[in-house]
């Protein structure tokens, strides 16, 4: 998956397990991750509910919302 235009990077407070789960997934920008519920991401080896809770934050920063 490219990057798409604009795109805002994964945080770098990330764990690194959730950041290689993301990867993994092509899962490269804020955008991206918007585009899943946090069930989703939470189904992936890797994210917790710190990665969730860090990703929400970031995401509400950019005014990006999780999936329903």
């Amino acid at each position: 998956m490219g990057k798409e235009q604009n795109s805002t990077p994964v945080p770098t407070t990330l764990p690194k397990p959730a950041v290689r789960a993301l990867d993994a997934n092509g899962l490269d920008s804020l955008e991206a991750i918007s585009k899943m519920s946090e069930k989703e991401l939470l189904s992936y080896h890797g994210v917790g509910p710190k990665a969730i809770r860090l990703l929400k934050a970031a995401m509400t920063e950019h005014g990006l919302p999780f999936k329903e």
